[in-house]
């Protein structure tokens, strides 16, 4: 009598999430989410970086040292922060780990480009960031100038400031 010896090889494809410190291994935030992956965690040490960052529709943290030591600095050159989903919905829960938290977002200004919408934060389609331990302050567009939700679904905001935005347009959302 033969007996018969059934191997089975499972071979799992993990990719541990990487931890990329601005400055040290990128010098802006921006070419550090370039260079992440969905789970990766963006850390950005106290400072002020002038710049305007966009998550390109990843799955990612970027978390800062501290909402009141560390600073995006918009520069008046359009919206501080971006968060771009899919507007048809067709994205479903890409945007559920999306987490942006230990800022002050500043100086975003969209009153004197053809975009006119959200000064400090603008969150198109269906992204669903969580915005966390945030001060957004001093930042203008035509309306929505501290936030700015367009056909999106609604951003998880945990113990954040929002003061100081002004919008051009009477009405229409300075916060």
């Amino acid at each position: 009598m033969r007996k018969a010896l059934v191997c089975t090889l499972i071979i799992f494809n993990t990719t541990a999430a990487t931890i990329i410190n601005v400055p040290s291994d990128y010098s802006t935030i921006q070419s550090a989410i370039d260079a992440a992956s969905d789970g990766d965690t963006v850390s950005v040490v106290a400072g002020t970086y002038k710049e305007n960052i966009n998550f390109n529709q990843k799955n990612i943290y970027v978390l800062g040292a501290n909402r009141e030591t560390t600073i995006i600095d918009g520069d008046q050159k359009g919206s501080v922060v971006t968060f771009n989903g899919d507007a048809y919905g067709n994205m479903t829960n890409k945007y559920l780990n999306t987490v942006l938290s230990g800022f002050t977002i500043t100086n975003g200004n969209n009153v004197d480009n053809e975009i006119k919408h959200g000064g400090g934060i603008t969150i198109n389609g269906d992204a669903k960031p969580t915005l966390r331990d945030l001060i957004i302050e001093k930042n203008q567009a035509w309306d929505g100038a501290g936030i700015y939700l367009n056909n999106s679904a609604s951003p998880n905001i945990e113990n954040s400031i929002i003061r100081n935005n002004e919008s051009w347009w009477s009405g229409r959302g300075g916060g």
